[in-house]
Protein backbone atom coordinates (compact mmCIF):
# COMPACT_ATOMS: atom_id res chain seq x y z
CA UNK A 1 0.00 0.00 0.00
CA UNK A 2 1.60 3.53 -0.79
CA UNK A 3 -0.10 7.39 -0.50
CA UNK A 4 1.44 10.37 -0.13
CA UNK A 5 1.17 11.40 3.82
CA UNK A 6 2.11 13.49 6.49
CA UNK A 7 4.00 12.32 9.13
CA UNK A 8 0.64 12.82 11.63
CA UNK A 9 -0.82 10.39 9.33
CA UNK A 10 1.20 7.93 9.69
CA UNK A 11 1.22 7.46 13.42
CA UNK A 12 -2.72 8.08 13.37
CA UNK A 13 -3.30 5.29 10.52
CA UNK A 14 -0.28 2.93 12.76
CA UNK A 15 -2.95 3.00 15.80
CA UNK A 16 -5.24 0.34 14.36
CA UNK A 17 -6.78 0.65 10.90
CA UNK A 18 -4.54 -1.78 10.08
CA UNK A 19 -3.63 -3.84 13.39
CA UNK A 20 -3.08 -7.44 14.10
CA UNK A 21 -6.72 -8.14 14.41
CA UNK A 22 -7.07 -8.14 10.58
CA UNK A 23 -4.64 -9.98 9.84
CA UNK A 24 -4.15 -13.51 8.02
CA UNK A 25 -2.87 -15.98 10.06
CA UNK A 26 0.22 -16.65 7.50
CA UNK A 27 1.17 -12.98 8.37
CA UNK A 28 0.69 -13.34 11.95
CA UNK A 29 2.68 -16.54 12.08
CA UNK A 30 5.59 -14.52 10.09
CA UNK A 31 5.12 -11.35 12.69
CA UNK A 32 5.65 -13.12 15.28
CA UNK A 33 9.06 -14.77 13.93
CA UNK A 34 10.03 -11.90 13.55
CA UNK A 35 9.09 -9.70 16.23
CA UNK A 36 10.52 -12.30 19.10
CA UNK A 37 9.73 -10.31 21.46
CA UNK A 38 10.08 -10.96 25.42
CA UNK A 39 7.38 -12.21 27.34
CA UNK A 40 7.92 -9.44 29.40
CA UNK A 41 7.01 -6.61 27.05
CA UNK A 42 3.98 -7.99 25.80
CA UNK A 43 0.80 -6.33 26.19
CA UNK A 44 -2.92 -6.72 25.66
CA UNK A 45 -2.94 -2.76 24.85
CA UNK A 46 -3.52 -3.27 20.96
CA UNK A 47 -2.85 0.91 20.96
CA UNK A 48 0.49 0.70 22.77
CA UNK A 49 3.18 1.53 20.16
CA UNK A 50 6.19 -0.86 19.97
CA UNK A 51 8.81 0.70 18.21
CA UNK A 52 11.26 -0.58 15.53
CA UNK A 53 13.53 1.01 12.54
CA UNK A 54 14.24 -0.95 8.81
CA UNK A 55 17.15 0.17 6.77
CA UNK A 56 16.75 -0.47 3.10
CA UNK A 57 20.38 -0.84 1.61
CA UNK A 58 19.21 -1.19 -1.59
CA UNK A 59 18.25 2.08 -1.42
CA UNK A 60 21.14 3.48 0.94
CA UNK A 61 24.08 4.41 -1.31
CA UNK A 62 26.14 6.65 1.72
CA UNK A 63 24.75 10.05 -0.13
CA UNK A 64 28.19 9.49 -2.55
CA UNK A 65 25.84 9.63 -5.34
CA UNK A 66 24.47 13.01 -4.25
CA UNK A 67 28.06 14.35 -3.45
CA UNK A 68 26.64 15.11 0.38
CA UNK A 69 27.49 13.66 3.98
CA UNK A 70 25.64 11.23 5.10
CA UNK A 71 21.91 13.18 5.24
CA UNK A 72 20.47 10.90 8.22
CA UNK A 73 23.40 11.82 10.54
CA UNK A 74 23.19 15.30 9.46
CA UNK A 75 19.89 15.21 10.34
CA UNK A 76 19.90 13.76 13.81
CA UNK A 77 23.42 16.55 14.33
CA UNK A 78 21.01 19.18 13.39
CA UNK A 79 17.92 18.13 15.41
CA UNK A 80 19.42 16.87 18.78
CA UNK A 81 23.14 19.46 18.60
CA UNK A 82 24.55 16.25 18.64
CA UNK A 83 28.09 17.07 20.36
CA UNK A 84 31.06 17.42 18.19
CA UNK A 85 32.66 14.24 17.37
CA UNK A 86 29.61 12.13 18.12
CA UNK A 87 27.36 10.53 15.17
CA UNK A 88 24.23 8.93 17.02
CA UNK A 89 23.21 7.26 13.94
CA UNK A 90 26.70 6.43 11.66
CA UNK A 91 27.11 5.26 8.16
CA UNK A 92 29.80 2.77 7.90
CA UNK A 93 31.48 1.19 4.45
CA UNK A 94 31.22 -2.72 4.79
CA UNK A 95 32.87 -5.00 2.36
CA UNK A 96 30.68 -7.95 0.97
CA UNK A 97 31.55 -11.22 0.98
CA UNK A 98 32.19 -11.68 -3.05
CA UNK A 99 34.27 -8.10 -3.08
CA UNK A 100 32.35 -4.46 -3.28
CA UNK A 101 31.27 -2.75 -0.69
CA UNK A 102 27.36 -1.65 0.97
CA UNK A 103 26.85 1.58 3.01
CA UNK A 104 25.00 0.56 6.59
CA UNK A 105 23.79 3.38 8.72
CA UNK A 106 23.72 2.42 12.73
CA UNK A 107 21.55 3.91 14.92
CA UNK A 108 20.98 2.61 18.62
CA UNK A 109 19.64 -0.89 17.88
CA UNK A 110 17.18 -0.48 20.24
CA UNK A 111 17.45 -3.91 22.13
CA UNK A 112 14.74 -5.81 23.60
CA UNK A 113 17.77 -7.83 25.45
CA UNK A 114 20.02 -4.95 25.99
CA UNK A 115 23.03 -5.45 27.75
CA UNK A 116 23.35 -1.55 28.55
CA UNK A 117 19.85 -1.79 30.54
CA UNK A 118 21.10 -4.91 32.62
CA UNK A 119 24.57 -3.63 33.80
CA UNK A 120 23.84 -0.01 35.03
CA UNK A 121 24.21 0.44 38.51
CA UNK A 122 21.86 3.18 38.94
CA UNK A 123 19.28 2.46 36.57
CA UNK A 124 19.66 4.88 34.45
CA UNK A 125 19.20 3.46 31.18
CA UNK A 126 16.09 1.71 31.22
CA UNK A 127 13.01 0.74 28.61
CA UNK A 128 9.97 2.52 28.20
CA UNK A 129 6.48 1.75 27.91
CA UNK A 130 6.86 1.71 23.42
CA UNK A 131 10.14 -0.70 24.06
CA UNK A 132 12.51 1.98 23.20
CA UNK A 133 15.80 2.73 25.59
CA UNK A 134 16.65 5.95 26.91
CA UNK A 135 18.82 7.62 29.40
CA UNK A 136 18.10 9.63 32.40
CA UNK A 137 20.76 11.94 32.40
CA UNK A 138 19.83 13.18 35.86
CA UNK A 139 20.71 9.60 37.21
CA UNK A 140 23.53 8.42 35.21
CA UNK A 141 26.82 8.78 36.83
CA UNK A 142 29.13 8.07 34.02
CA UNK A 143 30.70 4.72 35.35
CA UNK A 144 30.12 4.02 31.20
CA UNK A 145 29.71 0.15 32.45
CA UNK A 146 26.61 0.41 29.34
CA UNK A 147 29.46 1.65 27.21
CA UNK A 148 31.29 -1.43 27.65
CA UNK A 149 28.39 -3.75 27.61
CA UNK A 150 26.99 -2.47 24.38
CA UNK A 151 27.96 -4.98 21.27
CA UNK A 152 27.57 -2.57 18.66
CA UNK A 153 29.31 0.74 19.96
CA UNK A 154 26.57 2.81 19.85
CA UNK A 155 26.90 4.63 22.90
CA UNK A 156 28.71 8.41 23.44
CA UNK A 157 30.64 9.74 27.00
CA UNK A 158 30.34 13.84 26.94
CA UNK A 159 34.40 14.52 28.71
CA UNK A 160 33.40 17.93 28.79
CA UNK A 161 31.27 20.14 28.63
CA UNK A 162 29.92 20.11 25.18
CA UNK A 163 29.30 23.64 23.41
CA UNK A 164 25.81 24.64 23.75
CA UNK A 165 23.62 26.43 20.73
CA UNK A 166 20.89 29.48 22.26
CA UNK A 167 18.43 27.12 20.93
CA UNK A 168 19.79 24.13 22.87
CA UNK A 169 20.19 26.13 25.66
CA UNK A 170 16.39 26.64 26.14
CA UNK A 171 15.54 23.13 25.29
CA UNK A 172 13.27 21.32 28.15
CA UNK A 173 15.28 18.65 28.67
CA UNK A 174 14.01 15.21 28.68
CA UNK A 175 15.08 11.29 28.63
CA UNK A 176 13.33 11.22 25.21
CA UNK A 177 14.89 14.59 23.85
CA UNK A 178 18.27 14.45 25.50
CA UNK A 179 19.06 18.61 25.28
CA UNK A 180 21.48 19.99 25.96
CA UNK A 181 24.09 17.59 26.34
CA UNK A 182 25.46 17.08 29.47
CA UNK A 183 28.78 16.83 31.03
CA UNK A 184 30.15 12.84 32.35
CA UNK A 185 26.80 11.70 30.75
CA UNK A 186 26.82 9.12 28.09
CA UNK A 187 23.85 10.11 25.23
CA UNK A 188 22.75 8.23 22.28
CA UNK A 189 20.09 7.49 19.75
CA UNK A 190 16.53 7.58 21.39
CA UNK A 191 14.58 6.54 18.18
CA UNK A 192 13.33 10.78 18.31
CA UNK A 193 10.80 9.80 20.98
CA UNK A 194 9.58 13.25 21.44
CA UNK A 195 8.67 13.62 17.80
CA UNK A 196 7.24 10.08 18.26
CA UNK A 197 5.01 11.50 20.90
CA UNK A 198 3.46 14.21 19.01
CA UNK A 199 2.31 12.60 15.74
CA UNK A 200 6.23 12.97 13.87
CA UNK A 201 8.45 10.85 11.88
CA UNK A 202 12.15 10.63 13.16
CA UNK A 203 14.74 13.33 11.94
CA UNK A 204 17.27 10.57 10.63
CA UNK A 205 13.63 8.92 8.59
CA UNK A 206 12.53 12.51 6.97
CA UNK A 207 16.07 13.45 6.35
CA UNK A 208 17.65 10.40 4.13
CA UNK A 209 16.76 11.68 1.11
CA UNK A 210 16.96 8.00 -0.85
CA UNK A 211 13.64 7.33 1.87
CA UNK A 212 16.06 4.04 2.38
CA UNK A 213 15.14 4.39 6.46
CA UNK A 214 11.10 3.56 7.88
CA UNK A 215 9.60 3.54 11.21
CA UNK A 216 7.56 0.54 12.24
CA UNK A 217 5.14 -0.19 14.79
CA UNK A 218 5.64 -3.40 16.06
CA UNK A 219 1.42 -3.61 17.43
CA UNK A 220 -0.10 -2.30 14.17
CA UNK A 221 2.41 -4.57 11.83
CA UNK A 222 3.03 -0.88 10.20
CA UNK A 223 6.36 1.06 8.88
CA UNK A 224 6.57 4.40 6.84
CA UNK A 225 9.87 6.00 5.10
CA UNK A 226 7.35 9.43 5.20
CA UNK A 227 6.06 8.55 1.70
CA UNK A 228 5.03 5.12 1.48
CA UNK A 229 3.55 2.73 4.31
CA UNK A 230 4.13 -0.69 4.37
CA UNK A 231 2.67 -4.06 6.22
CA UNK A 232 5.66 -4.51 8.19
CA UNK A 233 5.84 -8.29 8.41
CA UNK A 234 5.16 -8.56 4.54
CA UNK A 235 7.97 -5.89 3.56
CA UNK A 236 10.65 -8.07 6.34
CA UNK A 237 9.89 -11.70 4.75
CA UNK A 238 9.77 -10.30 1.06
CA UNK A 239 12.85 -8.79 1.06
CA UNK A 240 15.07 -10.75 3.29
CA UNK A 241 15.79 -9.13 6.20
CA UNK A 242 18.04 -9.71 8.65
CA UNK A 243 19.24 -8.31 12.24
CA UNK A 244 22.54 -7.39 12.95
CA UNK A 245 24.53 -9.92 15.09
CA UNK A 246 21.52 -11.24 15.81
CA UNK A 247 23.39 -14.23 17.10
CA UNK A 248 24.62 -12.63 20.45
CA UNK A 249 21.02 -12.39 21.14
CA UNK A 250 20.30 -9.61 22.10
CA UNK A 251 17.31 -8.80 19.83
CA UNK A 252 17.57 -5.77 18.18
CA UNK A 253 14.96 -3.38 16.90
CA UNK A 254 16.98 -2.37 13.69
CA UNK A 255 15.80 -4.78 10.28
CA UNK A 256 18.09 -4.45 7.24
CA UNK A 257 16.97 -5.27 3.61
CA UNK A 258 20.21 -6.58 1.84
CA UNK A 259 21.83 -4.52 -0.88
CA UNK A 260 24.31 -1.59 -2.05
CA UNK A 261 22.40 1.53 -2.82
CA UNK A 262 21.44 -0.02 -6.58
CA UNK A 263 18.05 1.46 -6.10
CA UNK A 264 20.10 5.03 -6.93
CA UNK A 265 22.22 3.15 -9.59
CA UNK A 266 25.38 2.86 -7.13
CA UNK A 267 27.79 -0.48 -8.40
CA UNK A 268 29.15 -2.33 -5.22
CA UNK A 269 32.78 -1.57 -6.94
CA UNK A 270 31.96 2.10 -6.59
CA UNK A 271 35.37 3.55 -4.90
CA UNK A 272 33.58 7.14 -3.52
CA UNK A 273 33.96 7.23 -0.11
CA UNK A 274 31.64 8.87 2.32
CA UNK A 275 31.88 12.62 2.74
CA UNK A 276 32.87 13.99 6.54
CA UNK A 277 29.46 14.86 8.78
CA UNK A 278 29.27 18.64 9.30
CA UNK A 279 28.43 20.04 13.04
CA UNK A 280 26.77 23.00 14.43
CA UNK A 281 29.42 26.14 14.36
CA UNK A 282 32.01 24.22 12.70
CA UNK A 283 33.76 26.51 10.34
CA UNK A 284 32.76 24.63 7.11
CA UNK A 285 29.75 24.80 7.89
Amino acid sequence: MKKDLTRRDFLKISGGVIGLAIMSAPIIETYRRFRNVTSKQQTTDKTSRQWCMVIDLSKCEGCVTIDQPPQCTQACIKMHFVPAGQKWIEVYKMALPGGGSYYMPTPCFQCENAPCVKVCPVKATYHNEEGTVLIDHTRCIGCRLCMAACPYQRRFFNWGAPAISPEAAFAKYSPEFPVPARKGTVIKCMFCSHLLKMGQLPGCVTGCPMRALYIGDLSSNMASNGVEIVQLSKFLDENSAYRYKEELGTQPRVWYLPGHGQFFGRNSKDIRELKSSVWLGSEDK
